[in-house]
């Protein structure tokens, strides 16, 4: 069985990803590369491409819903780290999309591991 979030990725469609600008690489202990992020209010940031009508990760790789997948993931913000699968938001991002829910899909792990190896990339 398939984990939901590899090829998936329309959370990173849906949502405005605005967090800490802490968290980016302009702090010392940051992992989020603070070129991919905009100023938001005076200290949180947002990804580029989420704040706006039609939300679009500059960090989503691939096409969603075929191959997509974070393309700075292990790095990317709290936030996105937050979402979970068959969570209230991966629900209406999937429905947004006319995907079927997680556990409804037969082709889908319903509990699967959502930290895969390294070398898999996984949409965020």
């Amino acid at each position: 069985m398939k984990n939901p979030c590899l090829g998936c990725g329309v959370c990173c469609t849906q949502y405005r990803v605005s967090f800490h600008w802490s968290e980016t690489t302009a702090h010392p202990f940051g992992t989020v590369p603070v070129e991919l992020t905009e100023p938001l209010r005076r200290h949180e940031v947002v990804m580029k491409g989420t704040n706006s009508a039609k939300p679009y990760c500059i960090a989503l790789a691939g096409v969603p819903k075929v191959d997509a997948y974070c393309a700075i993931h292990g790095s990317h913000p709290s936030c996105c780290r937050a979402v979970e699968v068959g969570s209230d938001q991966c629900l209406r991002a999937r429905r947004a999309h006319g995907m079927p829910d997680p556990e409804l899909d037969p082709d889908l792990d319903p509990s699967p591991d959502l930290d895969p190896s390294p070398d898999l990339p996984r949409a965020a």
